[in-house]
């Protein structure tokens, strides 16, 4: 089973946007998802800060900026 973590950031609008379209998709396909604030943890600040939003799935790094639907979707099915 895969999960999914959409690393955000508080005002970040693409973030709330992202958020949006991976709980659709992921409530669709039935994998588990959550956000995490990268300001939060020094190491995630310097690794996704400049990035975000950060799509991991599985704990690896996914996409940045924008969520590919498709490309979501395929590594999610797999």
């Amino acid at each position: 089973m895969h999960t999914v973590t959409v690393m955000t950031r508080a005002g970040c609008h693409a973030c709330e946007r992202a958020e949006q379209q991976v709980e659709r998709i992921c409530t669709e396909l039935g994998v588990e998802w959550s956000t995490a604030d990268v300001d939060s943890d020094t190491e995630w600040r310097a690794e996704y800060g400049d990035r975000v939003p950060v799509i991991l799935v599985d704990g690896k790094e996914h996409g940045y900026w924008t969520v590919e639907e498709d490309r979501l979707r395929a590594a999610l099915s797999s």
